[in-house]
């Protein structure tokens, strides 16, 4: 299965690696004078598979959404000059199967159901526009990248691992497996980058959606989810809801079909190596130069998010609101930046709560700050060098997502602070399975204690800083993303897949 470890510390298997996800590394647009440009696509998701990138040759087959996207079709894409290049595919999706698939289905239908943010007494309401969304948007995007999977595998003559990555493909292997039947030599793996709620949850979701997806899922050779947790309720989920199944909790896996799937979990981390790289980087420094001059004498509480419900933003802010009500000694000695990037905005629920978060920053101003200090402040737009240097400054990192399936910035904050910063950690994130022992954890419905924790933070001592963020950058450093590709690698050889 696998030869013998390079220096990076990955394992270089024997077959093609494929990597396939909804969103490529890159994204394609024009300047205003019409010049073609690529940018490198945000996200967790995205970040953690570069970093795999850098360490082998790899293929990676995603979703073209545009007509500049599509003229790409299949060429070799050249991120740097220290990495191989990835092999990369585009695969042409109309606008209106791709609004479909995405913005009914995947988001937020699935994404809302898997963080179990719906109220379930008002949404969701499944429509006909929604099965016509599933119809011909979600699974015709899934039949589109498995027809060219199928095509990449039959024109090959090597042995071939295919790693689906999240919850835009779900009935990708199934669909898959039908196509290239008699090719023995296919390995299909999936990893979920989001958690799996209890199967009282997936009861929500109707019996011609659910069968499908438990049915894809069951068609990989390896699932993988991020927490024990996650990969316990998808066997709950399969033993109630996929007739025919035999569920094995001891072992981790699942019989269906005349196949074996194995479940585990994977916990995704950061490529340490090139973050600590990118941080001692001179537009790092130079931004982190920016920034403390703004910070000045004030302490800081940072969070790095996108917009997205989940992320618990506004419950965040009135923490933050709560705490200097509590303790006023703190008012006019700390400021609170928060760096959120902009999500899904053609979403009508992540433009209310973009609305929501922007209001609840403006009353804690008003209500607390004056011409001297604003409290909090938030920076919009993705630039990852300023978080990064965002990160080495905070005194205070607040992560309180609902839910998260990792979150990576719970990872990479602790890798590159430089003032001994304070963790705090929702119960809710999959990071907290690696890094309780660091953090103060939270319960994330709970205002009051993540004001009391950031609190307990700002006033900590500095010995017990020191120590929890030395323990924290242990643990990432002792788990990065090399790990958690070869922990897939090591886990498919020792079942002989």
């Amino acid at each position: 299965m696998t030869g013998q470890p390079e220096s990076s510390g990955i394992l270089q298997p024997k077959r093609g690696i494929t990597v396939v996800s909804n969103r490529g590394p890159v994204g394609f647009s024009t300047d205003e004078n019409g010049q073609v440009q690529i940018q490198r696509s945000g996200g967790g998701l995205v970040t953690a598979l570069l970093g795999m990138a850098q360490h082998v040759e790899l293929s990676w087959v995603a979703s073209a959404i545009n007509d500049l996207e599509a003229s790409w079709g299949t060429a070799d894409l050249h991120l740097s000059e220290d990495r191989p290049p990835i092999a990369l595919q585009l695969v042409p999706l109309s606008k209106e199967m791709y609004e479909g698939y995405y913005n009914v289905i995947a988001n937020p239908l699935l994404w809302f159901l898997q963080h179990s943010m719906w109220d379930f007494i008002t949404a969701p309401n499944i429509t006909h526009a929604t099965w016509d969304a599933w119809e011909n948007g979600y699974a015709a995007v899934n039949r589109e990248f498995a027809f060219a999977l199928a095509r990449r595998l039959k024109a090959s003559q090597r042995p071939n691992l295919v790693m689906l990555q999240d919850y835009h493909l779900y009935l990708v292997p199934r669909m898959l497996r039908t196509m290239v039947r008699q090719r023995k030599q296919l390995t299909l793996t999936h990893f979920i980058h989001i958690p799996w709620p209890g199967s009282e949850d997936w009861g929500f979701l109707p019996a011609g959606m659910r069968q499908p997806i438990l049915e894809g899922l069951t068609a990989v050779d390896l699932l993988g989810f991020q927490t024990r947790e996650d990969g316990l309720n998808f066997l709950r989920t399969a033993e109630t809801f996929l007739p025919g199944a035999h569920v094995s909790y001891g072992r981790g896996r699942i019989s269906y079909r005349n196949r074996v799937t194995y479940v585990r979990d994977f916990p995704i981390s950061v490529d340490v190596a090139a973050l600590q790289r990118l941080a001692g980087s001179d537009d790092v420094k130079q931004l982190n130069a920016q920034l403390e001059a703004e910070i000045g004498d004030f302490q800081l509480v940072v969070r790095v998010d996108r917009t997205e419900p989940s992320k618990n933003i506004v419950r965040g802010f009135q923490a933050f609101g709560e705490m200097l009500e509590l303790h006023p000694e703190h008012c006019g000695k700390v400021k609170f930046y928060a760096l959120l990037v902009p999500s899904r905005l053609d979403v009508e629920e992540y433009q209310n709560y973009h609305d929501d978060l922007t209001a609840a920053a403006g009353w804690i101003n008003a209500r607390y700050g004056n011409s001297e200090w604003e409290p909090v402040r938030i920076l919009t737009g993705e630039s990852y060098p300023r978080a990064i240097a965002a990160l080495q400054l905070y005194d205070v990192l607040l992560v309180n997502s609902i839910a998260d399936g990792m979150n990576l910035v719970a990872k990479e904050g602790p890798l590159v602070n430089q003032r001994d910063g304070v963790v705090i950690l929702s119960e809710r994130t999959g990071a907290r399975q690696q890094l309780e022992p660091g953090a103060l954890v939270i319960s994330p419905c709970d205002v009051y204690a993540t004001a009391e924790a950031l609190h307990q933070a700002l006033t900590m001592h500095a010995d017990e800083r020191a120590v929890r963020s030395a323990r924290l950058r242990r643990l990432v450093e002792e788990n990065d993303i090399n790990d958690w590709l070869n922990n897939q690698l090591e886990t498919l050889n020792s079942l002989n897949l």
